[in-house]
């Protein structure tokens, strides 16, 4: 697996949140992931296709979605169950979106589905590619979230 692939998330995922919710994430160390367990308790996964097929997710712990909601909405928070899945579901499309526009000056070309989000304790992640899955660690002072990606 490229390293040089990860590059393009990390950015895309400091950037949006730092953007959007005003929070400055710390990235890990990526790593192959061994199992379909997702990391957080919140997940964002899209569909890519193009040269090669594949899949990005993004899973929030419910701190860490929570603060990110709270940040990105003040105080007009209605439904706090909706509104983490509506921005899970957003922050996986921007996230994925400028990573795929980053890819693309790397000469992968990719179009995204529309997100789904999946939520609940010990949910699972199938993503649709059977090559190995490059899993990003953040943290943040509210909690974790791991994006996760890989290619035909």
């Amino acid at each position: 697996m490229d390293v040089e692939l990860a590059k393009p998330f990390i950015k895309a995922a400091v950037d949006v949140l730092s953007t959007m919710a005003q929070i400055k994430p710390a990235v890990g160390r990526p790593y192959i992931k061994k199992n379909n367990v997702a990391a957080g308790d919140v997940s964002g996964m899209v569909g890519i296709t193009g040269k090669q097929n594949g899949s990005v997710s993004l899973s929030f712990s419910k701190s860490c979605a929570v603060s990110i909601v709270k940040n990105m909405l003040g105080d007009d928070i209605s439904d706090i169950m909706q509104d983490v899945k509506d921005a899970v579901g957003e922050l996986t499309n921007m996230i994925s979106g400028q990573a795929r526009a980053g890819l693309a000056e790397k000469g992968l070309v990719f179009e995204g589905s529309t997100p789904t989000v999946v939520m609940g304790d010990g949910h699972t992640i199938s993503h649709i590619a059977r090559t190995p899955i490059m899993a990003i660690p953040f943290t943040t002072p509210d909690g974790d979230f791991t994006i996760e990606f890989c290619f035909e």
